[in-house]
């Protein structure tokens, strides 16, 4: 028990990035490029319905890996008292942990907007959805490199 209770949030972040890099992960492999094949008057008609569903799913997921990241990078440096591969893994799991909020933020956020406004063209449609991908891409990267830091803070 005592082992667990000392692995707890550095555990709950492993749990946490795992979930939302396989859920990343599918709708970068499954969703995404169904999207880019509809036209886009079907793809307007069915954001309103998978838009809102989509961001109910992702958003307590994406909140819970940074929380739970940063938790686990002060239980891990209070654990070992300093700066250990231990702890540098937690902290490079946290950083990259907070990246994927940032990135939200600096993009995903407006582009989803303007999907749900409907504000990007036809003729521009399926150039946006390229950049939504490749930014979506990136995430992917950056969520799948989080989790294999955080397995590492476990064995480490």
């Amino acid at each position: 028990m005592a082992v667990l209770v000392g692995q707890l949030f550095p555990l709950l972040a492993a749990a946490s990035l795992g979930l939302l890099a396989g859920a990343l992960l599918a709708e970068d492999r499954l969703l995404v490029p169904y999207w880019r094949t509809l036209s886009a008057d079907t793809f307007y008609a069915l954001h309103p319905t998978f838009g809102s569903m989509l961001y109910r799913f992702f958003a307590p997921l994406t909140m819970a890996a940074p929380l739970t990241a940063v938790l686990a990078v002060v239980q891990v440096t209070l654990q070992s008292g300093g700066l250990t591969p231990r702890s540098l893994a937690a902290f490079a799991t946290a950083v990259l942990t907070c990246s994927l909020v940032a990135i939200y933020a600096l993009y995903f956020k407006s582009a989803n907007e303007a999907f749900s406004r409907r504000a990007v063209s036809a003729t521009d449609l399926p150039a946006t959805l390229a950049r939504w991908a490749a930014w979506h891409r990136a995430r992917v990267v950056v969520v799948v490199a989080a989790f294999g830091l955080s397995l590492v803070t476990l064995v480490a």
